[in-house]
């Protein structure tokens, strides 16, 4: 019988006494005893009731407790009989020991563009090109390892398949660093070296499928990706300075010597806020020694000279560099040393947030005076659903857009989205009069490129990003000696104007 029935039971009874029972039918003394014999089963149906009330509130806090550990189980790494914990940091396959002080992480990046250039207009018809090839490229296609051993060493391995012609297979890092003396860190090897602002920061972040040609043409001199290098770096939330020096790229000749070179870099947040920021920096890259051309005619000793004034209009699907120094440097005139200079801002107010860069080069030739150009960038990006690109004090840079709510249809929500523009210039041209031979004046007649990018981004997730870029850019080249003037007279117009549209596909872990 249930509690309830005994209460039931009870209170019929306690009611048959209420109505009253004949006088005459028993003795007082009679009467007492069946009170409180009646009174002794109702504390036993109460102590009855309370044993059940606390077998209720021990069954759910049993239940309660094993829910929490199932939910610690989830989220938690779970370790191996032999001490290893695996885990998934950011969709990032991840093993550790339980200490914590040894891990190794599979990381991996995949850029796929496909562009179409939907007008190109040379200035002249008779001068290549006459049009530019839409396509698609693998930008990037990394994977690879990283991790650190004993707690103060961290390192990288990692091979890129795809790149600029998309045929390439490279050594992309391959470098450790000490952090023992932290926040000093020193490292060395193949790495992708945090020169400019923009450079620093990572390729899964930047604003648009392409940095611009005046940051590229900067990092290219002695620093950028896969770049052989070895220095110190130090931060805190709001300095960050960092000293390197650099060699040849990964896969560069050992025909000739090669080249080396330094740069440092130091940033500083003026103003650091939740909502708020602002970023200011500078930054200085030598070419110390420069790299040695090919064999000329009979020698076989080469001499110095640089290629690196050069670039695409911010698009990867065509190879043609419009904008273009040629070859800076003779066997007469040779190279002796380069340098860039650049200074960078960047800011944020809540959602919205701007960059910008500018850069002076300078390249010293032998016998001639020295040869300068000059490139920056201003782009701005404002996210249409609430999040903002934060600033990472590891790298002096900011991040991508962490979506707050990412893509669910079951939960009706659709990641972040971001509008972005930026107007890039960069002109080449130097010691160089229209109508006359660059040779008359030992000058560079490589020309100058603007180009105008609009861009939406659209994030589903962390690991996830579409990107959608229009660009018009115009290259204003003159004919220096170049072109034979029988196509087109000294002065005359041999760049273009050119219209595209490009999507990226990015995942990365």
């Amino acid at each position: 019988m249930s509690y309830k029935n005994y209460l039931l039971g009870g209170a019929a009874l306690c009611g048959l006494l209420a109505l009253g029972v004949p006088a005459n039918a028993q003795s007082n003394a009679a009467f007492s005893g069946q009170i409180q014999t009646l009174q002794d089963q109702i504390r036993g149906l109460t102590q009855q009731l309370q044993s059940l009330q606390n077998q209720v509130q021990a069954t759910q806090q049993t239940q309660a407790q094993t829910q929490r550990s199932v939910d610690q189980i989830k989220t938690q790494p779970a370790a191996s009989s032999n001490g290893i914990i695996a885990s998934m940091p950011n969709n990032r396959p991840t093993l550790s020991t339980a200490d914590g002080q040894n891990t190794i992480s599979l990381t991996g990046r995949f850029h796929f563009d496909a562009a179409d250039y939907l007008s190109y207009t040379p200035q002249s018809s008779k001068v290549a090109p006459n049009g530019l090839n839409s396509g698609v490229n693998a930008r990037r296609a990394r994977i690879g390892v990283l991790g650190k051993v004993l707690g103060d060493w961290n390192y990288a391995l990692v091979f890129d398949m795809g790149g600029t012609n998309d045929n390439t297979s490279t050594l992309e890092n391959a470098y450790i660093t000490y952090n023992g003396f932290r926040p000093l860190a020193i490292e060395g090897g193949y790495m992708d070296v945090p020169y400019t602002l923009d450079e620093a920061t990572s390729s899964n972040d930047i604003m648009f499928v392409e940095r611009a040609s005046s940051q590229v043409i900067a990092a290219n001199l002695a620093a950028g990706d896969n770049r052989s290098a070895a220095g110190v770096r130090w931060n805190n939330d709001r300095l960050w300075i960092g000293v390197y020096g650099t060699g040849p790229t990964s896969g560069s000749t050992h025909t000739f010597p090669q080249q080396f070179g330094a740069f440092g870099r130091a940033s500083y947040q003026v103003l650091q806020d939740a909502n708020y920021s602002f970023h200011v920096g500078v930054d200085a890259e030598g070419l110390i020694k420069p790299p040695t051309s090919s064999a000329v005619a009979s020698t076989s000793s080469g001499f110095r000279a640089i290629t690196i004034f050069s670039d695409r209009p911010e698009l990867r699907v065509d190879p043609t560099q419009i904008v273009n120094a040629g070859t800076i440097g003779t066997s007469t005139n040779p190279v002796t040393g380069a340098a860039v200079y650049g200074f960078e801002l960047a800011g944020g107010l809540g959602s919205a947030f701007a960059q910008a860069e500018y850069f002076h080069y300078n390249v010293a030739r032998q016998g001639l005076s020295d040869v300068n150009f000059n490139g920056g960038y201003v782009q701005a990006s404002y996210t249409l659903t609430g999040e903002a690109r934060k600033y990472n004090p590891s790298t002096g840079a900011y991040s991508g857009i962490a979506p707050a709510h990412p893509f669910s249809l079951a939960a009706g929500t659709w990641g972040a989205l971001e509008v972005a523009a930026r107007y890039s210039i960069i002109d080449l041209n130097d010691q160089f009069t229209p109508g006359t031979t660059t040779a008359s004046s030992n000058g560079i007649a490589g020309g100058q490129q603007q180009v105008f990018t609009f861009g939406l981004n659209w994030y589903p997730n962390t690991n996830i990003r579409f990107m959608l870029d229009y660009m018009h850019g115009i290259i204003d080249k003159k004919n220096g000696g170049s072109v034979s003037t029988a196509l087109v007279p000294l002065g005359g117009g041999i760049g273009g104007t050119m219209d595209a549209i490009a999507l990226r596909t990015q995942v990365a872990f």
